[in-house]
């Protein structure tokens, strides 16, 4: 007898649903409704339940009913660090890794005004970084005692210099503090893993009841983890594969949302030229970019202004006054969805250029050095020219008559050599907004979810 799973994403237009047979690793049935996170989320839910109900003629009995949730735009974070280029970028990529929306960075000494800016931009969580274990500790204990000081009533997780912990721990007395391992804890060496892990616990019991979600509780088992996260760990199961099943190797996936366009990249990005040598901080493997600027609702105005008029015309073919009333609309109506085909013309443009923009700010970039021993090539960041696999997901994709197009915007062109932005991968649609569910799914059967990742998307047209 064939066993079932309900995978849920609580997103911040629609709760989405899907229903597999893990057995025959296949998605049984599809349904999605309102999220509603501002009055009752379980209206949106009873829809999708309902609709999904519909579809089928009666529900099977679920194995696993698992949740993830980005409800009204996924919870803001503010990272502080010592130095820009090293603990602030390191407890970067901790945030964004675990499915946080970053709002603000700060570095150094914070002052008064720092502290406004803070309190102004009302952050759900706030990561404290600084110094390598051992080294520096008077930034990390003075910008505590600031925050510990202030009026802010977040969380607030420690991820600095360990030498530093019983100040920092009496500076927040009367707050929320986790204390975790540093991010960095030796110079130029990451550990951001348990700053991931401590971000993820706060964002899940956080969500679950600044959002609302808590009042679903009864249809599913578990909120595991951030939507975002959910998607990460979809693709790296794909990347990796599963004991015995290989996987497709080093990958990438994109994103393009109303609000953010997110990339995530599985692969070393080591140089692939030889004589190239590496620059900055190393990266990691698996990594998350999320572009704030470029949603393709909230943000349609920025990409245009980012662009420029014409280019955004020679996109779409719209003229005149025409482009800059329908992109305005788009910003105050945020939740609209293209209907006539001038409005998914303009939805082509628009993802197209926020593709190519985030991925070009994913990816790393080379240039020419002089140094005393004469002209060096010089890359900051990720190699991903070779990447073999590139999976476009999210609402844009699945709807586009032609999606392989919208994402040939976001490969290597010769306009902009210094770009390593991939060749030529084979590129593979997320038609039916499944990652989510793979990344869900492999955390309590991680074989259904591959089969189910590979044979949904290597058949997806």
């Amino acid at each position: 007898m064939s066993e079932f799973a309900l995978l849920i994403d609580f997103g911040s237009t629609y709760t989405k649903l899907r229903a597999i047979n893990l057995d025959e690793a296949k998605i049984l049935g599809s349904s999605q409704g309102p999220s509603t996170v501002t009055s009752d989320i379980n209206v949106g839910m009873e829809q999708a339940l309902n609709s999904l109900k519909n579809s089928l003629g009666s529900l099977p009995p679920f194995k696993y009913r698992l949740a993830s949730s980005s409800a009204a735009g996924g919870l803001k974070m503010i990272t502080i660090g010592l130095i820009k280029e090293l603990t602030v970028e390191a407890a970067k990529r901790a945030a964004l890794g675990a499915g946080a929306k970053l709002v603000g960075i700060f570095a150094n000494k914070l002052n008064s005004t720092d502290l406004k800016q803070i309190i102004d931009l009302n952050p759900d969580i706030i990561l404290l970084a600084g110094g390598t274990d051992g080294g520096d500790s008077q930034v990390v204990i003075h910008n505590a005692k600031k925050l510990g000081e202030s009026s802010l009533d977040c969380p607030f997780i420690y991820a600095g210099n360990r030498s530093a912990v019983d100040e920092v721990n009496h500076a927040f007395v009367h707050k929320n503090l986790v204390v975790t391992e540093n991010v960095m804890p030796v110079f130029n060496i990451l550990n951001i893993e348990p700053a991931r892990a401590a971000i993820r616990d706060i964002f899940i019991n956080r969500i679950i009841h600044a959002k609302g979600i808590d009042k679903a509780k009864s249809q599913f088992d578990h909120l595991l983890m951030p939507t975002p996260s959910a998607v990460m760990e979809g693709a790296r199961l794909i990347a990796e594969g599963y004991n015995d099943s290989t996987g497709l190797g080093e990958l990438l996936v994109i994103d393009p949302g109303g609000a953010t366009t997110d990339v995530h990249s599985i692969a070393t990005g080591n140089p692939s030229a030889q004589g190239v040598i590496q620059r900055g901080l190393p990266e990691t493997r698996v990594k998350r970019t999320v572009e704030g600027d470029l949603g393709m609702r909230h943000n349609a105005v920025t990409i245009l202004e980012t662009i420029g008029v014409d280019e955004l015309v020679s996109l779409s073919n719209i003229h005149g006054e025409k482009i800059i009333e329908m992109i305005n609309y788009l910003s105050n109506n945020p939740d609209s969805v293209p209907q006539s085909p001038e409005e998914i013309a303009l939805d082509s443009a628009l993802a197209s250029t926020a593709l190519k923009i985030a991925m070009k700010r994913h990816c790393g970039s080379v240039e020419v050095v002089y140094t005393a021993t004469g002209p060096v090539t010089a890359q900051d960041g990720k190699d991903l020219t070779q990447i073999k696999t590139l999976i476009g997901t999210g609402g844009v994709i699945a709807h586009s008559k032609d999606p392989i197009s919208l994402l040939k915007f976001t490969l290597s062109s010769s306009d902009e050599p210094n770009s390593l932005r991939p060749i030529s991968p084979q590129i593979l649609i997320d038609r039916d907004y499944i990652l989510f569910a793979c990344g869900l799914l492999s955390q309590v059967d991680p074989k259904a979810a591959f089969n189910l990742a590979i044979e949904h998307l290597t058949n997806s047209k």
